[in-house]
């Protein structure tokens, strides 16, 4: 018994990802960039999403550089777009084996009652109705062609709210909730559904909540070695190469100094 366990702790692990075929929204930067670069380097065909054509036609480039031997397909579209629910039911487009639902974003920094309907309206569209839809259509192929996996980009805000972050804090419980449903509904499905929660990490993310405000942005890592795109990126790839048997419903990854979206320990 004990030299069956030993061989078993020491056997390699890591199942292959080759040849495969990924989906990653919002790809043309931070952790979906940075997830289809691994993925690229691991040998899986990528279809990539993302509003910047530019972007997307410089990712293609040098990803191809990192491994010539993929196909790489582009989608430049907004997710909340009539034309990608659209792209969404056209036969075989979206029929991967790996879907990394990744898009989203925070905008603004308001009390509930001083906060932009529109901000509202812009989180909600991308992070609740677009993410929903795109686990759906794929969950919905992968059930017919016998299995896959889907990794869900999630955040801390999904496990505990906090000020002036109402609305955001609110569209990742319910991302949280949505997969959890789809989890159930699809253990017989040979489909793993998995999430990521990240806390701090240093992307365009703060950025795009205060709309463009550089110094501002950079101001939320002050005195914090935060998360990197690729940090999480190498833990998508960990779920990923898991055996298949093994489902990490939700890995909550945080810098060492952040105890929860407000208790952070700066060094300055």
């Amino acid at each position: 018994m004990v030299a069956d366990l030993i061989h078993s702790a020491l056997s390699p692990r890591g199942r292959s990802l080759s040849g495969k075929t990924a989906l990653v929204t919002g790809a043309s930067s931070g952790i979906g960039l940075a997830t289809a670069a691994l993925l690229a380097r691991e040998g899986c065909h990528l279809k990539l999403v993302a509003r910047r054509h530019q972007r997307l036609k410089e990712l293609k480039k040098s990803l191809q550089g990192v491994n010539p031997n993929i196909n790489i397909d582009l989608y430049p579209i907004d997710l909340t777009s009539p034309k990608f629910s659209n792209l969404l039911n056209e036969e075989g487009t979206f029929d991967v084996d790996i879907l990394i639902n990744n898009a989203g974003l925070a905008s603004g920094l308001a009390t509930v009652i001083d906060s932009d309907d529109a901000d509202w309206n812009r989180m909600l569209a991308t992070n609740v109705n677009a993410a929903f839809l795109v686990s759906k259509r794929v969950a919905g192929l992968m059930a017919q062609r016998g299995g896959g996996d889907i990794v869900a980009l999630s955040s801390i805000a999904a496990h505990d709210a906090y000020e002036k972050g109402a609305v955001y804090c609110a569209s990742k419980h319910a991302l949280k909730a949505f997969h959890q449903a789809l989890r159930l509904e699809t253990l017989e499905k040979n489909i793993r559904i998995m999430m990521i929660s990240p806390g701090m990490v240093e992307t365009e993310f703060s950025q795009v909540r205060f709309n463009g405000d550089t110094e501002r942005a950079k101001a939320v890592y002050d005195g914090v070695i935060a998360l990197s795109a690729a940090d999480i990126a190498h833990s998508i790839l960990f779920m990923l190469k898991q055996p298949v048997h093994i489902n990490c419903d939700d890995l909550v990854i945080k810098p060492q100094q952040q105890g929860n979206p407000w208790r952070v320990h700066r060094t300055k």
